[in-house]
């Protein structure tokens, strides 16, 4: 059993020795009992009236309100409020009224929840287990079950947080609640909050493609994502592809793409992942049998709108000031050409790897494409993907293109206007650096004179 923090015991004490009690509530005890360590604790406070909770938790430590409205505050990192009553006013996640009530019972405030594995609370005192709704039980038969089917469609996230559930904890879904999640209409969910939940899937399940798979059972993807629904079906050479259709093919480089982010910063790490996504999704309109083979030609570039579109939907631009949007297209137009460059008849030059650097990071690229070729039954050779990150990792163009030695206050210093002109010479003297031809700015300047005795 995993340490209660400190923090949490002198809430706990502090609420007790004022006549109340303060619970573990959530995601933690759903985490302990897995064995896992919970990112972040959440308490509830019963038995003590709003106006007094704060002054209790202000002499355990620094208070901040968070929903003072409805006695929400953070102490120490720590999550603690009151047992809340909502009840639905409107559509959408802003469509209810919540008030906190001190005096609901445990069962009363679990019953808010969504599923039972999340409706498990423990004293943080005494290790009590309170769990009103077997969440124990179904989270030993890893299985999701909801709470209260009543009250259950008031929030519909619920459905995108089943399959990020199923994924993260390789659960099944049991039968009255499948049957609820295919009934609830998704139209009134924002792209922000589609997104919470798409990239706790992406980042914390270790197989994101049993939360996808769920998605399109449920009819999730034909709701929300008609690009992604559109690989389904779209057949695939079987000498290439033994294991099926583009969307069995997506969803097995999703789980490859998976296993190769540790380490990677949340920026990249959201661009190789949502790469894995939309990679083929130029298949659907490319694929035709020519010669007898099932062939896909030209379906990266063809791919590039619809994973716009598909990021569009998730509002999905830049995350810590990198641009995952730019990176995803990227990836998508070009995730062939390590394999294509290493079959290529004709050695690939430095200068090709240079100017593919322009447009794609290219070991963000290398990563996207082993996880492509891994992302299949049967046995291939992906040593391309090796023999195409050592090139630009030799060359120094692994994550992006040199950066230009002559710049236009080097041809003002020789003469040159600001105007067409110089944008025609900076332009011709950088595709000569990136051909190797030139390699330092000296090298550049007598580029440049040259250009102008030419002139």
């Amino acid at each position: 059993m995993m340490m209660t923090p400190e923090i949490v015991r002198a809430i706990a004490i502090a609420v007790r020795d004022a006549g109340g009690r303060a619970l573990l509530v959530g995601g933690c005890v759903r985490d302990e009992l897995l064995g896992l360590e919970p990112k972040d604790h959440d308490v509830e406070v019963f038995g003590v009236p709003a106006d007094r909770l704060r002054g209790i938790l202000e002499g355990v430590g620094r208070v901040e309100a968070v929903g003072e409205s409805f006695a929400v505050y953070k102490v120490g990192g720590v999550d603690v409020s009151l047992p809340r009553r909502e009840s639905k006013t409107g559509r959408g996640h802003k469509g209810f009224a919540v008030t906190g009530d001190p005096d609901l019972s445990i069962e009363e405030a679990a019953r808010r929840r969504d599923f039972t594995i999340n409706a498990i609370s423990r004293d943080p005192l005494n290790r009590q287990i309170l769990d009103p709704f077997n969440g124990g039980s179904d989270l030993e038969a890893r299985r999701l079950r909801i709470v209260d089917p009543r009250t259950f469609a008031d929030d519909s996230l619920r459905v995108l947080r089943a399959l990020q559930f199923v994924a993260r904890f390789e659960l099944t879904v049991d039968d009255a609640t499948r049957a609820l999640l295919r009934e609830i209409p998704l139209d009134d969910l924002p792209p922000e909050r589609v997104w919470g939940e798409v990239e706790k899937l992406l980042l914390l399940a270790p197989r994101p493609s049993l939360g996808f798979a769920l998605a399109l059972d449920l009819g999730v993807v034909d709701r929300l994502w008609p690009e992604f629904k559109a690989l389904v079906g779209v057949p695939q050479e079987p000498e290439w592809h033994p294991e099926g259709d583009v969307w069995v093919h997506t969803l097995m480089v999703i789980d490859q793409a998976r296993q190769r982010i540790a380490g990677l910063d949340r920026g990249p790490a959201l661009a190789i992942m949502l790469g894995a996504i939309t990679h083929d999704f130029g298949k659907p309109m490319t694929t035709a049998v020519i010669d007898g083979r099932i062939r896909s030609p030209g379906h990266e570039e063809a791919g590039v709108a619809p994973a716009a579109s598909f990021l569009d939907r998730l509002n999905v631009h830049s995350f810590g000031g990198f641009d995952v949007r730019h990176a995803v297209l990227g990836l998508v137009a070009h995730h062939l050409k390590p394999s294509a460059f290493k079959k290529a008849q004709t050695p690939v030059s430095d200068g090709a790897f240079r100017r593919l650097a322009q447009k794609v990071d290219l070991e963000l690229l290398a990563l996207l494409a082993r996880a492509d070729c891994h992302g299949r039954t049967g046995h291939f050779d992906c040593s391309a993907m090796d023999w195409f990150l050592d090139r630009a990792r030799a060359i120094g163009v692994e994550h992006a293109a040199p950066a230009p030695l002559v710049l236009g206050r080097h041809l003002i210093a020789l003469g040159v206007a600001p105007g067409p002109q110089m944008g025609t010479m900076l332009k011709r003297i950088y595709e000569k650096q990136l051909d190797g031809e030139i390699r330092t700015v000296d090298e550049g300047l007598a580029a440049a004179a040259a250009l102008l005795r030419g002139s």
